[in-house]
């Protein structure tokens, strides 16, 4: 059996290098191409040397994926938080909240704040994923086998919301397929993960209301599905500054990109790929968790692609990779490389 092999993809700063772990590869096999269009080059050809530059090709790049997605318009007043119940942790406030969303819906979510708030402070929008269709794990609302990222950033100092996904909001016995083909009746042209986008940024909304929340330190984070969604939200809302992708698959063909409530099949026919979406982050801040499992040494390419755009602003050391290899879940690891990135970041 090959040792494991150990690459840092961060450099080691206040929080320990993440570290990579894969087996090595034989000679025949090498190690992972990046074939992925390059990003640093114009329309023309040309070699992108300047963040000018690279504005205009960002622009471009948003501009198609923003038509392919169909993206709903923003609700410009910020909404009006109704409190269903709340409950006193001794550290936590946990609130079951809910808030004008799309116009005329309302939305619940759990909203997490220290008991005692002294000053403004950052705040992290904590989505959940898809066995989590209450948000109840990540809140802390109930104890299970999925982490309570929420809930464990709410007790380091953070204002927290986790909001619910709209594949279970309002279900009743209707399946994920269905429920995304109901949204897209009411919103002919747009994607399942346009709707996931939309209710990620009314979160942030949420966190701006707030007089205690501090609007220039927003951090994005989620698994699996919410690894999705907090991956998209970082690469197009910038109020979020911190963004950590736990087992998302960065990789179109990575995880199931192509169900109706994400892309849809016509993804495969689109002619870009996901290494485009995280270059709109850079500078920001990203951390990738893998366990080999929708993301791992595949996605690897992914974030070589995107190092030039990270190099051209001179911040290399905020994008970084960490593979636990251990499969879907939430490792301890993997908590504790989420928590140490935000509080570093943020």
């Amino acid at each position: 059996m090959a040792l494991p092999r150990r690459d840092f993809i961060k450099n080691a700063g206040t929080l320990a290098a993440c570290l990579m772990l894969r087996p090595l590869l034989s000679e025949a096999e090498g190690d992972s191409e990046n074939n992925l269009p390059a990003l640093l080059v114009d329309k023309f050809g040309n070699q992108i040397n300047s963040i000018p530059a690279w504005e205009e090709k960002r622009k471009t790049i948003r501009k198609s994926w923003a038509d392919y997605l169909g993206l709903l318009e923003p609700v410009r007043e910020l909404p009006k938080i109704r409190i269903l119940k709340e409950e006193n942790t001794g550290d936590l406030i946990r609130q079951l909240i809910d808030y004008e969303n799309e116009p005329g819906d309302r939305l619940q979510a759990y909203l997490l704040k220290p008991a005692v708030i002294g000053k403004q402070l950052p705040g992290v929008v904590a989505l959940h994923s898809t066995s989590d269709n209450k948000m109840l794990y990540i809140s802390g609302a109930e104890k299970g086998k999925i982490a309570a990222l929420g809930y464990n950033l709410a007790l380091r100092g953070y204002v927290v919301i986790c909001p619910m996904c709209f594949l279970w909001h309002d279900r009743g016995e209707r399946t994920y397929a269905e429920q995304a083909q109901r949204f897209i009746s009411d919103h002919p042209g747009s994607k399942g993960m346009a709707k996931m986008l939309f209710d990620a940024m009314r979160a942030v909304d949420v966190l701006h209301s707030l007089d205690f929340v501090d609007r220039a330190r927003i951090a994005a984070v989620g698994h699996s599905l919410g690894g999705k969604e907090a991956f998209y939200l970082g690469a197009f809302d910038a109020r979020v500054k911190v963004i950590v992708s736990n087992e998302g698959g960065i990789g179109i063909d990575f995880s199931n990109w192509d169900d109706l409530w994400y892309l849809g099949k016509d993804i495969h026919n689109f002619g870009h790929e996901h290494h485009e979406l995280l270059a709109l982050c850079a500078p920001k801040p990203f951390l990738l968790i893998g366990g080999d499992s929708a993301d791992g040494s595949k996605s690897l390419p992914y974030i070589d692609a995107v190092k030039p755009v990270y190099q051209l602003f001179g911040k290399t050391e905020n994008l970084a990779f960490f593979n636990h290899g251990s499969g879907h879940d939430v490792t301890p690891d993997a908590e504790k490389h989420t928590y140490d990135w935000v509080m570093e970041h943020l």
